[in-house]
C-alpha cells in the first residue's frame, strides 16, 4: 500500500469534528449487540440485591417479566436467565434441573407469554445451579466430574427448557460431546428451530466469584472446575473446542470471560467467521463498579468503551450486566 507522507497526510484531519469521526468509525455498538443476564428467584414481588454485584438483583418471576419488558423497550434482543435454586432443592444429581415446574422453566414461560417473539430467551444448560456440590456435572466416587453420564442429564435439561419456550439453549458445562447430543435430541423432539449458543471457550477463571454468589453456589463448590473448564494459558485449544461445537451443530459460540480474552474472540472470529459472543462476566462488572465507587472512572464512559472493545475484537454481541444501562445510553 502506498500512502502520502506528512504533511500531505495528516491523520488528525478526520478526527477534527464529531461528524467526521462518525463517518470513519470502524465499529459500532447498538442495543442489538447486547444480551442481558438476569438472575431469577422464588417468591412474588421479590427483589434480592446481590451484594458483590452492586446494582444487580435477583428477581422473582413476575418482576423478571417486567425486566423483560424494560429490555424490549430499550431494544435489547435477548435475555439470559440463571436461577437461584434454594438449598433444599439442590441434590448430588441436580435433579431439580429436570423439573418442568422449576424456577427456570417458570420464568421462561412467563416471559414468553408476556413478550412473545419481541425478545429472545437464552437458557443456561449446566448442573451447577442445581447440585449440592456446586459442580456442573455428576461426580464419581472420587469426586471427578464424569462426562458421558453428565451429558445424558444435560440433554434432558435442554429438552425441559425447550418445552418451556426457550429460544436459545446455551450449554455452559464444557462436557465433551454435549452440543451434538443436545442438537440431536432437539431435532427428534420437534425443536429444530431452537438455537444452540455453545459456551465453547469457557475458561477456569478467577473472575466468576460474584456470579456464584448470585446463583448461590459459591459456598457449596467442592474443589475447582479445572478438569473441564479451559486453562487460561491456551488459545489453540479454544479453536479446537469451537471447531468441535460447530461440527456438532452449534449456531453460535461464546468466549468467557470477556475483556481478558479479547485475543481469543479475535482468533475465533478470524478462524471460523461465525457469530461469536463474549460474556463480560461478574468479576469484570464488579471491577467497573468498584472503579466508579473509588472515583477512578466514570461509569457511562467505562461501560461503553469496554463494550465497544468487544465489538472491535470481533464479537457479534456481549452478555453484560450493564446491558440495560448501556442500551439506554445508546438510545439517548
Amino acid at each position: 500500500m502506498t500512502h502520502a507522507a506528512f504533511p500531505d497526510l495528516r491523520l488528525r484531519r478526520t478526527r477534527r469534528t464529531g461528524w467526521s469521526r462518525a463517518m470513519v468509525r470502524e465499529h459500532r455498538l447498538t442495543p442489538s449487540n447486547l444480551i442481558w443476564p438476569l438472575f431469577v428467584c422464588d417468591g412474588s414481588g421479590a427483589e434480592e440485591p446481590v451484594a458483590s454485584l452492586p446494582g444487580v438483583s435477583r428477581w422473582s418471576v413476575d418482576l423478571a417479566v417486567q425486566r423483560a419488558k424494560d429490555a424490549v423497550a430499550a431494544g435489547i434482543p435477548c435475555l439470559a436467565l440463571f436461577p437461584y435454586t434454594q438449598a433444599e432443592r439442590r441434590s448430588d444429581d441436580g435433579a431439580e434441573a429436570l423439573n418442568p415446574d422449576n424456577l427456570m422453566c417458570r420464568a421462561v414461560a412467563a416471559i414468553k407469554d408476556a413478550c412473545g417473539d419481541d425478545i429472545g430467551v437464552l437458557t443456561d444448560v449446566a448442573l451447577d445451579p442445581y447440585t449440592s456440590h456446586g459442580q456442573d456435572g455428576l461426580l464419581d466416587a472420587g469426586g471427578y466430574v464424569v462426562n458421558d453420564e453428565t451429558v445424558e442429564v444435560l440433554v434432558e435439561q435442554a429438552l425441559n427448557q425447550a418445552r418451556a419456550g426457550a429460544d436459545i439453549i446455551a450449554p455452559s458445562d464444557m462436557m465433551d460431546g454435549r452440543v451434538g447430543a443436545i442438537r440431536e435430541a432437539l431435532e427428534v423432539e420437534g425443536f429444530g428451530h431452537v438455537q444452540i449458543m455453545a459456551y465453547s471457550a469457557k475458561y477456569a477463571s478467577a473472575f466468576y466469584g460474584p456470579f456464584r454468589d448470585a446463583v448461590g453456589s459459591r459456598g457449596l463448590l467442592k474443589g475447582d472446575k479445572k478438569t473441564y473448564q479451559m486453562d487460561p494459558a491456551n488459545v489453540e485449544e479454544a479453536l479446537r473446542e469451537v471447531e468441535q461445537d460447530l461440527a456438532e451443530g452449534a449456531d453460535s459460540v461464546m468466549v468467557k470471560p470477556g475483556l481478558p480474552y479479547l485475543d481469543v474472540v479475535r482468533a475465533v472470529k478470524d478462524a471460523f467467521a461465525v457469530p461469536v459472543y463474549a460474556y463480560q462476566v461478574s468479576g469484570e462488572y464488579a471491577m467497573i463498579e468498584a472503579a466508579v465507587a473509588a472515583g477512578a472512572g466514570e461509569r457511562d464512559a467505562l461501560v461503553l468503551e469496554t463494550l465497544l472493545a468487544f465489538r472491535r475484537a470481533g464479537a457479534s454481541g456481549v452478555l453484560t450486566y450493564h446491558a440495560l444501562h448501556a442500551a439506554r445510553l445508546l438510545n439517548a
